[in-house]
């Protein structure tokens, strides 16, 4: 049975964590306010599910899932992601996060600098620009027709597969940006950001993207 790490138990985070539960998957799930924080949660989850700390998140899973606001992403843990698949939907709010400068003049893009910051991981762009509370709301088999699509950017083809794989497992099809570099193409203000799309309106939205 394959156990996904969740560094992150927000919004994306939890609603990633209930998606993954009725899944099948164990979930172990973590937060910046300690285990004992995420006992109602983790109920709720079942019996597949614990909450720990980052670090045994991280050391947990199969692959994982880093869903924190930006501001925190040097927090998260580098040394027990070495050679595994993480999935980032970062996003950048400098209201939140405060004004980055490599990020403000175009530089670097958020996942970027997640790569940056665990060099040995195989980072994807993940779940970045739905809403939460669509999540597990909006997915559907296979087929469907206007199924709506989620895009992915990665440096490694085996990260890449695997969220295309999960986002078919959650009911969505996959539009893939390309590298990590143009993961821009979905980021905040851009035509992509959080709107209901097919595959084909996605890849028309990434076309229409500019920096």
């Amino acid at each position: 049975m394959t156990t996904v790490g969740i560094i992150g138990a927000g919004n994306i985070g939890s609603a990633l964590a209930r998606g993954f539960a009725a899944r099948g998957y164990q979930v172990v799930i973590s937060n910046s306010r300690g285990p004992e924080t995420l006992t109602e949660l983790v109920d709720d989850l079942g019996d597949g599910a614990r909450a720990a700390t980052a670090t045994e998140a991280a050391e947990a899973g199969d692959f994982v899932v880093v869903t924190v606001p930006l501001k925190a992403y040097q927090d998260v843990p580098v040394e027990p992601l070495a050679g595994k698949i993480v999935l980032d939907t970062n996003n950048y709010y400098w209201e939140r996060d405060g004004r980055i400068a490599d990020l403000e003049d175009k530089r670097t893009t958020t996942s970027q600098m997640l790569q940056e910051h665990l060099p040995q991981s195989r980072i994807a762009k993940a779940f970045n620009h739905i809403m939460a509370a669509d999540i597990l709301a909006d997915g559907t088999p296979a087929g469907t027709p206007d199924r709506r699509a989620l895009a992915t950017a990665g440096d490694d083809a085996d990260a890449v597969a695997l969220v295309t794989r999960v986002y078919d497992e959650f009911g969505y099809d996959t539009v893939n940006i390309g590298p990590l570099a143009d993961s821009w193409r979905v980021e905040r203000d851009q035509p992509a950001y959080v709107v209901r799309q097919n595959r084909d309106e996605l890849t028309a939205n990434l076309a229409r993207a500019t920096r």
